[in-house]
C-alpha cells in the first residue's frame, strides 16, 4: 500500500483550485490537507500542516511563490514543491532552480501531470514538463563548461558549496551565518577558502564570480 501524501495548493484562480482538487483526489494516496488564493495565506497553511508537499502558483499576490519557498527554507520548513506557472520562460525556471525546486509544471499540461508530479517530488525525484526539458539540459550543459573553465570548483566542500550559493543570492556573511547558525568569523573564513580554491583575488570577486554563475553553482 503506497503512503498517503499530504498537500496544500495554492493559486489564486478559484476555478484551477478547483480543477486541480478533482484531478489530485482521484487518487486516494493524495490528500488535499488546505488550500489557499494567495502566498501569504499558502506560507500560513504550510507551516500549519507540515505538508509532504505544497503545489504552489508562481505568480500569486502578496507573495509570489519564489517569496513563499524563500521563507519556507528560511523557517527550515521542509515540504517539496511543485511550482506551477503559465511561463514556459528560461529566466523564471532558472529561477525555480537556483530555489532547488524539484517540481516545474506548465498549466497547460497540468491536468496531465500534476499527480505524477507530486509523487515524484515526494519521494525526492525531480519533475519537470517535457517542455522544460530543453531549458535543463541547457543549465547542465552551462554547468559543465562553468566546471572545465573553473576546475577549483570541484574542491569545494558541500558547506563551501552551499556558501557560494548564498553569497550568489547576494547574502552577507552576516545572513548566511544565521542562516546556517554559524558564527560571522566562520563564515568570512569559508569565504577566504572557496575564494582560494577558485583562484579569486580581490574584495570583490567572490560576489562577482558567484553572481555571474547562479544558474550554474
Amino acid at each position: 500500500m503506497e503512503t498517503q501524501i499530504k498537500i496544500v495548493m495554492a493559486d489564486d484562480h478559484p476555478i484551477v483550485r478547483q480543477g486541480l482538487r478533482k484531478i489530485i483526489e482521484t487518487d486516494e494516496n493524495l490528500i488535499i490537507a488546505a488550500e489557499a488564493g494567495d502566498g501569504q495565506a499558502a506560507l500560513d497553511l504550510i507551516a500549519e500542516h507540515q505538508p509532504q508537499v505544497a503545489v504552489l502558483d508562481i505568480d500569486m499576490p502578496k507573495m509570489d511563490g519564489f517569496a513563499v519557498v524563500r521563507e519556507l527554507q528560511r523557517r527550515r520548513i521542509n515540504a517539496e514543491i511543485v511550482f506551477l506557472t503559465m511561463l514556459d520562460e528560461e529566466e523564471t525556471f532558472q529561477a525555480a532552480m537556483d530555489l532547488s525546486v524539484r517540481g516545474y509544471v506548465l498549466k497547460d499540461s497540468a491536468a496531465v501531470e500534476i499527480v505524477a508530479a507530486i509523487k515524484a517530488v515526494a519521494a525526492g525525484r525531480p519533475f519537470l514538463s517535457p517542455a522544460m526539458s530543453a531549458m535543463l539540459l541547457n543549465r547542465r550543459r552551462r554547468a559543465d563548461e562553468l566546471a572545465k573553465d573553473q576546475p577549483g570548483l570541484h574542491l569545494l566542500t558541500p558547506t563551501e558549496r552551499r556558501v557560494l550559493k548564498l553569497v550568489a543570492d547576494d547574502k552577507t556573511s552576516k545572513e548566511i551565518g544565521e542562516e546556517l547558525f554559524v558564527s560571522y568569523r566562520t563564515i568570512e573564513g569559508h569565504r577566504a577558502n572557496i575564494s582560494r580554491k577558485l583562484n579569486l583575488t580581490g574584495s570583490l570577486a567572490l560576489v562577482k564570480f558567484a553572481s555571474a554563475n547562479k544558474s550554474e553553482l
